[in-house]
C-alpha cells in the first residue's frame, strides 16, 4: 500500500490561517493610519518603519501559507511567536497599550494564527508519517 499526501487535507483551516494573516497585516496598516488606537504611545515610542515591515510580512506570509510547505509554516510560526513575545515583553506594564484596540486585535489574531499554524505543522507531519490526525 502506498501512502500519498493529500495537499487539501485541511482547506478550511488553511483558509482560516490565510485570513488571519491578512487581517493581522491590515490591522497593522490601520494602526499606522490611526484608525486602530494603540494606547498612549509617545511619538518617540511609535515604531517608524517597523509597522510597514510587520504589515508586509503578515500579508506575504498569508500568501505563503497557501503554498502548503511545512518549513514555511514552521518559519512563520516561529516569527509570529517572536512578535507576540516581544510585544508582551515590551508593554507588560502598560495595560493601556496591551488592551488598546490595536494591541488587542493584532495579538488576538496572532495568537489564533499561531494555534492554527501549530495544528497544520503537527497534522502535516503526522500525515507524512502515515498516521491520520
Amino acid at each position: 500500500m502506498t501512502l500519498s499526501r493529500n495537499k487539501n487535507n485541511h482547506p478550511y483551516i488553511l483558509a482560516a490561517a490565510f485570513a488571519l494573516a491578512i487581517v493581522a497585516g491590515i490591522a497593522y496598516l490601520l494602526i499606522d493610519l490611526d484608525i486602530l488606537a494603540v494606547g498612549n504611545l509617545r511619538p518617540s515610542e511609535e515604531p517608524a518603519g517597523i509597522i510597514y515591515v510587520a504589515a508586509g510580512c503578515y500579508l506575504a506570509g498569508g500568501l505563503l501559507i497557501l503554498a502548503h510547505r511545512r518549513w514555511l509554516w514552521i518559519f512563520g510560526a516561529a516569527m509570529n511567536a517572536l512578535v507576540i513575545l516581544f510585544f508582551f515583553q515590551m508593554y507588560q506594564g502598560r495595560t493601556e497599550v496591551l488592551y488598546s484596540p490595536g494591541g488587542f486585535v493584532t495579538k488576538a489574531v496572532q495568537i489564533l494564527l499561531e494555534a492554527i499554524l501549530i495544528y497544520l505543522i503537527i497534522s502535516d507531519w503526522r500525515n507524512a508519517k502515515g498516521t491520520n490526525v
